[in-house]
């Protein structure tokens, strides 16, 4: 990750042939639905802080598996990473009443509903191999 800059970091949980999404409460733009996601605090790496931010936002504990990739976000212009994670424990939910409003599992083919916008390739070639597509 580029030095200085904050950056945000997802966490792209595959489990059951869906994929973890949360609708935010505040819409970024276009952005309503997204993976969970938040700011890397000082000390973090990219992959704890998508650990941490899934457990804070849903009560999922996760394990990180790879990271996919790194971006600039073309709606936010927020420097992103993205990580691949596992569930290991917990039932998914609204864990933080104050950002997500919803929680969901969604299906591949219903992701284009949730983010018209597209995918970041790694991102979605990742569900892609994890759901055997």
């Amino acid at each position: 990750m580029n030095e200085g800059r904050v950056g945000i970091a997802a966490a792209i949980v595959v489990n059951e042939g869906r994929v973890l999404m949360v609708r935010r409460r505040v819409s970024e733009g276009q952005l309503s639905w997204q993976f969970p996601a938040d700011e890397v605090e000082p000390g973090e790496v990219g992959a704890d802080a998508a650990v941490r931010e899934t457990l804070e936002e849903t009560g999922l504990t996760v394990a990180a598996v790879k990271l996919l990739g790194e971006r600039v976000h073309p709606k936010t212009g927020r420097l992103m990473s993205y990580t691949a994670c596992e569930v290991l424990d917990g039932t998914a939910r609204v864990a933080d009443t104050e950002e997500p409003a919803e929680v969901a599992w969604v299906a591949h083919g219903e992701i284009p509903d949730c983010v018209p916008y597209g995918l970041f390739e790694p991102v979605q070639d990742y569900p892609d191999e994890a759901l055997d597509f």
